[in-house]
């Protein structure tokens, strides 16, 4: 729990002495027990992150409401982006590098590391803090007090179980080990993960834009055996799902994998590294796996939809069991492979080293604060740009007055027909000259949140860009299907406006080299659309730029465009330097894209024979994504209508599979119940899809599904997307006072056979976490298209006290390829939400969040 710390402007001696010391000089004070001198008026955050290094303290929201910033202030946690350096003068500052002695890990970080308690590991540095402190003053904290202790902490990647696990255990390591710190080398298997070699070596051209025979792989790689497995001929990169890989390996067995996909927190890294490892029976200590390096790697369209095990994990397991012919590689060979047909790979059945679980390797970094984010690198002379927005989507400029700035030496304005704005040597600088600007639009007119589904419906279309096209299916005569029917249920469900709300916010490092050719650093689920965006947007081949995915604080389809990659190229062309343009928390709300609302009519029949007889499915907006009904059903009718949606929107961890599967599943429990029957064993009735029945087996058995208390309500829907299934089982309860409460919620999950459990796991959870969100809260505000509620003070994401019991089970399915785990893990939580709702309280609730804040 955070604390008031009185921030009066004094200097404290080490006797306790105090004098009134000014603001507007150098004050000194104790940073991990080393005496610094740092700018007094200066906001800590920043100062800690550029006068002295010290970037483990992260910038997530600057209005001290996510908790990444956290640092410890005489032992007390404190938010860094909330205090200046005259604000702790004399007191004992400790940041995540100094928790722990050099080459030490302190028990908080040790047990993060021991139980995997982070993902993306943007949050994981303040969640260390907070822990550690909590600890000092609760040496055996139970669940509540780590809940109140850390609530101030947000982890968007949903890690919130493992973190309170993380708690416990490093609460066991200290009474077991009194004062003790631990050594690096006990905490890990494996050691940190390497960099791919020399990643500073610029290849003569693209390697995915090169014939094999024609790449310089050896001069960048070194000696040895390279194996290509090409892109198939009928596939051209204009959609290629990642079917493209090469592996280079070293005389002493050492192996360098590529692929074009990116892990931005799901640890898709290890995954693959099993696959190549297991294939080539060598230790995942020796694989490295270099990704999303447009430079290096095999084209491929983005890192989404779960579709790193389907579209790389095959390519690379090809690579990697044709290699195995011919090793061990001699000494000074130089020899290249291009496989021409077809691969045999080791069945799951038959793995020894994947499908078993493992923890990331370069989790250390994540606990330590040394894993560098896209903002904790620089270079020489890097400059800060920041970009002029339209109040509302869709405005255009009409005029601009920069009268205010003429003369001013410390900044440049660019204007350019992509944008508008300003580079200056210090970030603030620049926003706070931007803000200086004299800007006209143009007049929009656009609904606010409460007519928007109106809106939608009367605004039916394709904007200019948008990837959603129109999706009909039909068979039988659903109409007179429907009207002949009995038992029939009509309903209109709505999903609002959500945001992805990664940790970290969107940030690109561009700078152009003496040859003219561009190098960005940023984080990207699609580095190659990326690559083509750029190079489009500067009239430059893309040949010429260079895109390096650098670890990433989380995406959840939110870091799709390669928006923040164009700016920060267009800026450092046009000030002849490296610039660093990094959106703000309000920018990632309002210029970021958004999960789309939904507008969804459900009409459905049922046989007298209690079979479903007549289903019609109409989704406005939000899109196909899982739109087919998984169950048997003779006349049927869907259909996906696009908008012309008022506010951005766009890719959203699961896509429109979140809202079709809330009302789809929403309307079968509804129907159930109208009819008297058992809702799983309605479900289990109308389903010929024997894998999507035994999740749903498993889960209602493990459950306890059947009777229960009056107050009590129990839900359960299922699904299948991204060829994975899920079933999750909800309990809630109805307090005295109307409040619902949510208590446990357990999910069984099939994905095929499991490469790495450890993560996928770890992925269930985190999606039902972020799963609660959408269901529960989570809703983007607007008034006439302007968003009120852009930030993590307005906007609620799930927190500590949100979670409830998660309880996850995992059916491996060896004789399956492997599917992801990112996505579909989500889809049934909110229906599952919403039907034990319903059975606590007798109200159905037919619009997603189930329980909006105002």
């Amino acid at each position: 729990m955070y604390q008031d710390v009185s921030m009066e402007p004094v200097a404290r001696s080490r006797d306790g002495a105090t004098k009134v010391i000014d603001e507007n000089r150098e004050v000194k004070l104790w940073i991990n027990e080393d005496e610094r001198s740092l700018p007094g008026p200066e906001v800590l955050l920043s100062s800690l992150r550029t006068e002295l290094g010290l970037t483990g303290a992260k910038a997530g929201c600057e209005e001290g409401a996510c908790g990444s910033c956290t640092v410890l202030v005489d032992g007390v946690p404190m938010r860094a982006c909330e205090i200046k350096a005259t604000d702790v003068v004399g007191r004992h500052v400790t940041t995540v590098e100094g928790l722990a002695n050099p080459g030490r890990l302190h028990p908080v970080q040790r047990a993060f590391l021991d139980v995997g308690a982070m993902q993306c590991g943007y949050c994981t540095p303040g969640m260390v803090l907070a822990a550690a402190a909590l600890l000092e003053r609760n040496p055996d904290p139970d669940d509540d007090a780590i809940t109140e202790a850390l609530e101030g902490n947000i982890c968007r990647c949903g890690a919130y179980g493992r973190i309170r696990l993380g708690v416990h255990r490093a609460a066991e390591l200290s009474r077991r080990y009194p004062g003790v710190d631990f050594a690096i080398a006990a905490a890990t298997s494996h050691g940190e993960l390497l960099d791919p070699p020399d990643r500073d070596a610029r290849v003569r051209n693209p390697w995915d834009l090169t014939p094999p025979e024609d790449r310089d792989y050896f001069e960048i790689l070194g000696d040895g055996l390279v194996v290509v497995l090409p892109p198939p001929k009928e596939i051209p990169g204009v959609w290629s799902r990642g079917d493209a890989a090469w592996i280079h390996v070293n005389s002493d067995s050492k192996v360098t994998a590529f692929t074009g996909k990116v892990d931005i927190g799901q640890d898709n890294r290890t995954a693959l590294r099993l696959l190549v490892a297991e294939e080539l029976d060598l230790p995942l200590s020796d694989v490295v796996l270099v990704m999303g390096d447009t430079d290096l790697c095999p084209y491929d369209m983005g890192t989404f939809g779960s579709r790193s095990m389907p579209d790389a994990g095959g390519p690379l397991r090809r690579v990697s069991a044709y290699a195995r012919n011919f090793l061990p590689v001699a000494a000074g060979v130089r020899r290249l492979e291009i496989i021409a047909g077809e691969v045999v790979v080791r069945p799951p059945t038959a793995w020894k080293t994947a499908g078993k679980g493992h923890f990331p390797e370069g989790a250390i970094a994540a606990v330590t604060g040394e894993r560098k984010f896209i903002t904790d690198y620089a270079l020489p002379g890097m400059r800060h740009g920041a970009v002029l927005r339209p109040p509302v989507p869709g405005a255009k400029l009409l005029s601009l007055d920069s009268t205010s700035l003429v003369g001013r030496s410390d900044i440049e304005v660019v204007q350019t027909p992509q944008l508008v704005g300003i580079v200056a040597a210090d970030p603030k600088v620049a926003r706070a000259a931007l803000g200086e600007l004299k800007a006209q639009w143009d007049h929009v007119d656009l609904p606010s949140d409460d007519g928007v589904y109106d809106y939608l419906r009367t605004h039916p279309g394709v904007k200019p860009g948008d990837w959603a096209r129109p999706y009909h299916y039909e068979v039988g005569d659903t109409d007179a299907a429907l009207k002949g029917a009995k038992t029939r249920l009509d309903a209109t469900y709505t999903t609002a406006y959500i945001a992805p709300a990664s940790l970290e916010p969107r940030a690109a490092l561009a700078s152009w080299n003496r040859d003219g050719r561009l190098t960005i650093l940023t984080g990207s689920q699609t580095p190659f659309p990326d690559r083509a965006q750029v190079a489009a947007a500067l009239g430059i081949a893309q040949n010429r730029v260079r895109i390096i995915v650098a670890p990433t604080g989380g995406g959840f389809g939110g870091k799709h465009a390669g928006g923040v990659a164009t700016e920060a190229a267009i800026l450092a062309r046009e000030v002849g330097g490296p610039v660093r343009v990094a959106w703000t928390r309000n920018e990632e709300f309002t210029v970021g894209t958004l999960r789309p609302a939904a507008v969804i009519d459900v009409s459905a029949a049922v046989s007298d024979a209690g079979g479903l007889s007549a289903w019609k499915f109409s989704n406005i907006n939000s899109g196909a994504a899982g739109i087919s009904a998984p169950y048997r059903i003779p006349n049927a009718s869907i259909d996906y209508l696009p908008a012309l949606s008022p506010l951005t929107q766009g890719a959203y961890r699961a896509l429109a599979a979140n809202a079709n599967n809330f009302a789809r599943e929403s309307h079968i429990d509804e129907l159930a119940r109208q009819l008297g029957v058992d809702p799983v064993q309605f479900r289990l009735d109308n389903t010929d899809d024997e894998r999507l029945a035994t999740v749903l087996r498993t889960a209602a058995r493990s459950f306890g599904w059947g009777s229960h208390a009056k107050g009590i309500g129990h839900g359960i829907a299922f699904g299948l997307e991204k060829d994975a299934r899920v079933a999750t089982a909800a309990k809630v309860e109805l307090s005295r006072d109307g409040e619902i409460h949510i208590h446990r919620l357990l999910t069984v999950y099939e994905c095929g056979a499991l490469v790495n459990p450890e993560t996928v796991r770890s992925q269930v959870e985190g999606a039902t976490v972020m799963a609660l969100g959408g269901a529960l809260f989570e809703a983007i505000r607007f008034t006439k298209g302007r968003i009120t509620n852009g930030s993590f003070r307005e906007y609620r994401v799930p927190r500590f006290s949100d979670v409830p019991t998660i309880e996850v089970i995992l059916l491996d399915r060896p004789d399956i390829e492997p599917a992801g785990a990112g996505e579909t893990p989500m889809i049934a939580v909110a229906p599952a939400l919403a039907n034990a709702i319903f059975d606590a309280t007798q109200q159905r609730l037919y619009s997603l969040p189930l329980i909006p804040q105002r």
